[in-house]
């Protein structure tokens, strides 16, 4: 059985977009799923784990049953990228709560720093299969 990966991000974050169109180059076995935390497939799912429906300042990792959240989400998503770059979840040894202050030191500043859309952001026609909605 195939193990089911999905990938919910901010839609109107540039950096998020950019780390999602990232995953999707080096996505050879196009074995992710992907959703805005903005649409209804991700606001259901925050809804349904109890995490919050506004403030978005996580990417989640869903890989079969199991949540990856803030630093142990990309980390565990580059397991499955290429070999080129599944080597950066050797971090994963690092201790979260060291992991997670970075990463919330970038999710923090991240609209300074990298902008935001006004609206999500919409996959082509090719990759509309592969966004949940």
């Amino acid at each position: 059985m195939k193990t089911k990966k999905i990938i919910l991000f901010d839609g109107i974050c540039n950096l998020c977009n950019q780390s999602v169109q990232f995953v999707i180059e080096h996505d050879k076995q196009k074995q992710f799923l992907f959703a805005s935390l903005q649409s209804n497939y991700g606001q259901n799912f925050l809804k349904e784990n109890n995490f919050d429906t506004t403030h978005f300042d996580s990417m989640v990792y869903v890989e079969n049953e199991k949540i990856f959240t803030k630093s142990s989400a990309p980390l565990n998503i580059a397991k499955h990228l290429s070999a080129k770059f599944s080597w950066l979840s050797f971090f994963l040894i690092v201790p979260k709560p060291i992991r997670d202050v970075i990463y919330k030191f970038i999710s923090k500043n991240r609209y300074k720093w990298f902008g935001k859309q006004e609206s999500c952001w919409l996959p082509t026609p090719e990759l509309k299969a592969r966004f949940l909605e």
